[in-house]
């Protein structure tokens, strides 16, 4: 596989140096100033590429260009949507004439990947993502008050909300509103609680059937686009992978990746597999899932989710290889599939990186973007490696 690493672009308080020094060969970006709709100009692009060259690394995948909301709901209103669309296609053709050919995306409405702690402390001493579900519903019911919330959990649900939000002081009210809606590493989005209620507002007469249309409206239009310029273009899964906030979810099961894939069929659609987040569901076998997946993979995350013994819907950030995933197995699935590639002259290495990490020693004093720690990752990048070299030993040994 090819070791890759997140980078926030220039003010990411891990530089390229660091990076270039964690092992890692290629670099995972994307040109953050651009809010969604807006194509990304060739210039920039090159200028983004020199940099990470001039530090001895190659720039192996867009993570991400962001998907408009108007092109989600399915809004095309003053051409909105057709205008998003034509915004993306132009920013696959400067990224292909500049020699970049993976693209990370995701179809998650209205918000990215959702915690509630952005540093919980675990037992080794170091600090996690977690999320929480009475916290989350604390939020939901208490402190948004969303209008029809209360349908989506328990009476029991509701009282331990209840609780849970009497117990907040101020300062804890603000910091759960911060963390739930005003922007993760990599969204272009920063919420006032007013103007997220409005953007949920707009997914009211949006379920799961139309969302898929309008996921397949986009693919239908930027997909043959990609496979023209060679690209390569990988979905990201829901995270969590169930429905929130009354908003649908379409990507977080095996046959809603199945569902994507078929939907238009090409060589350029596939799937970014992310074993952290598939790995919140129980039902999610994710080795099974690697496996049928495999010739559509165009990128892994590899990262590790823990479910809570009390109650499975609230989950942690676990170390690379601990947790409820079995990396071992699933990294043997994408060294196969990277097999089978080679021997039909099939495509590249399938890019990986770690994803996520525990805040460790000096990570607990410097700054970096939530999730995304340099010791907490070089740890589970060196984990990743050290069962990506035993099992290639194994792989190349394996008959057919």
């Amino acid at each position: 596989m090819e070791h890759t690493w997140r980078w926030f672009g220039p003010d990411d308080p891990i530089t390229l140096e660091d990076i270039r020094q964690t092992g890692a060969t290629g670099v995972v970006t994307a040109l953050h100033d651009f809010p969604a709709g807006q194509a990304w100009p060739l210039e920039a692009i090159r200028q983004r590429r020199a940099m990470i060259e001039a530090a001895g690394l190659r720039w192996a995948v867009v993570e991400s260009i962001p998907v408009h909301e108007a092109i989600k709901q399915g809004r095309d209103e003053g051409a909105a949507r057709s205008r998003c669309l034509a915004a993306w296609c132009e920013t696959l053709e400067n990224l292909a004439a500049c020699g970049i050919r993976t693209v990370c995306y995701n179809f998650m409405p209205v918000l990215d990947w959702t915690r509630t702690e952005l540093a919980a402390p675990v037992a080794s001493g170091g600090r996690a993502l977690r999320f929480d579900h009475t916290a989350f519903a604390a939020f939901e019911l208490f402190v948004l008050q969303r209008p029809g919330a209360a349908a989506d959990y328990s009476a029991e649900d509701i009282a331990a909300a209840r609780a849970h939000a009497q117990r907040l002081d101020e300062a804890g009210r603000q910091r759960l509103v911060d963390t739930v809606i005003a922007g993760l590493p990599g969204t272009m989005e920063h919420y006032t609680p007013e103007g997220f209620l409005e953007a949920l507002s707009a997914y009211r007469s949006i379920d799961e059937t139309r969302l898929r249309e309008h996921l397949i409206h986009f693919l239908q239009t930027v997909v043959p686009v990609a496979e023209r310029l060679g690209m390569r273009l990988a979905i990201h899964p829901d995270d969590p992978p169930r429905a929130l906030l009354g908003l649908p979810r379409i990507v977080s099961t095996l046959a809603d990746m199945q569902a994507a894939i078929q939907a238009v069929p090409s060589p350029a659609n596939g799937v970014a597999f992310c074993t952290g987040s598939l790995g919140v569901r129980a039902d999610n076998e994710l080795v099974t899932m690697a496996r049928t997946l495999a010739p559509h993979i165009h990128f892994a995350h590899l990262r590790a989710t823990r479910r809570d013994q009390e109650d499975p819907r609230s989950f942690e950030e676990a170390p690379h290889l601990e947790g409820d995933v079995d990396m071992v197995g699933v990294i043997g699935e994408l060294l196969h599939e990277e097999r089978r590639r080679r021997s039909a002259n099939a495509g590249e290495l399938i890019p990986m990186r770690p994803d996520h990490g525990h805040q460790l020693l000096d990570d607990l004093k410097r700054d970096s973007q939530p999730g995304y720690p340099l010791i907490g990752r070089l740890r589970g990048l060196a984990e990743l490696r050290g069962v990506e070299c035993a099992l290639a030993q194994v792989v190349q040994n394996c008959p057919g």
